[in-house]
């Protein structure tokens, strides 16, 4: 098993939203300007002090983070298992592609919102910025395979997006399901496989 050097950092995504300025509103009061408490991996990403409760035919999960800066569209972002809690089936998607896909109940301190799409369980995938890419020798949609080799677990991922953007910082992302399933967390490093 021949692996690319450097390693890259894991990122371990727990379930959240991402809101548009609308549904921040509704949610939260007009006006109202989300707080940011934590930068995230990506340059300009951060985790804000807001929560929310999000509903679906046979459950609800409270406490899910809202992740800023808002979006021109809502999408919620969840893992298989919180899927099976809210009785709903998304598809696992790139970020932003939500045609097709299952809606769910918002509700916030002020309000709720019913949305008609926007669930999905979202597509493992590294972020790089241009360098990066040159770096590992890919380029922007490609698919690659990583390794993460803890002790006793080692679990190969295939099937993973490279997305490339001067936007990026080098992270690879996976939800708490796979990540549970490789006893990764977020600061470990994992290894893109050469082919």
């Amino acid at each position: 098993m021949k692996i690319k050097e450097p390693g890259i950092i894991a990122g371990v995504s727990n379930r959240h939203v991402h809101l548009s300025r609308e549904d921040v509103e509704i949610l939260f009061g007009k006006d109202y300007q989300l707080t940011p408490i934590k930068d995230l991996g990506q340059p300009g990403q951060f985790a804000c002090q807001e929560t929310v409760i999000i509903a679906g035919p046979k459950g609800a999960i409270e406490k899910v983070r809202v992740l800023g800066p808002e979006r021109k569209e809502t999408q919620i972002e969840i893992s298989l298992t919180d899927a099976f809690k809210l009785g709903v089936m998304p598809p696992v998607r790139d970020s932003g592609d939500l045609e097709g896909t299952p809606g769910i109940v918002i509700i916030g301190p002020k309000g709720s919102v019913i949305k008609e799409k926007g669930v999905i369980i979202a597509k493992r995938h590294i972020h790089m910025h241009p360098k990066d890419a040159e770096l590992y020798n890919v380029k922007d949609k490609d698919i690659v395979r990583v390794v993460v080799d803890k002790p006793g677990r080692r679990v190969i991922f295939d099937d993973v997006l490279i997305r490339v953007s001067e936007k990026y910082a080098l992270e690879f992302h996976v939800d708490t399901d796979e990540a549970n399933a490789a006893l990764l967390k977020t600061g470990d490093k994992v290894y893109i496989l050469e082919e």
